[in-house]
């Protein structure tokens, strides 16, 4: 049963930015597709970025945090990061932690293990 805790959440304000972690129980993450998804109230759960393929540093982002939103790993800690900058009032939301081990990245269902989520709020 693979193990992910996020951190880093919080209230900021436009513009500003934040680093989301994800600790992962697992020795290695490189066999897995490691995804950042969010959630606001009132609204479903969607995608915001993953990591395919760790060596070739393949990644995907949603079209709404491309060029703002960084995902990236630390191997010798376990930890799957997003960076988040100019930040907008629209990215408020619950923002999860999630691994796979193949499929769509951007469907919640190839995900099998899911953090609890942390929360982020950007005010205006």
């Amino acid at each position: 049963q693979v193990q992910l805790v996020e951190s880093g959440g919080g209230l900021v304000q436009a513009g500003g930015s934040l680093r989301l972690s994800c600790a992962v129980s697992e020795r290695t993450i490189s066999p897995y597709i490691m995804g950042w998804f969010r959630q606001a109230p009132g609204k479903e759960r969607e995608f915001v970025a993953a990591a395919i393929n760790w060596s070739t540093g393949s990644t995907v982002y949603a079209d709404s945090v491309k060029g703002r939103f960084t995902i990236s790993r630390d191997n010798a800690k376990n930890t799957v990061y997003l960076q988040m900058n100019s930040l907008k009032p629209e990215d408020t939301a619950v923002y999860y932690c999630a691994a796979g081990d193949g499929g769509p990245v951007t469907n919640l269902g190839t995900y099998a293990y899911w953090g609890q989520g942390t929360q982020v709020t950007v005010s205006s």
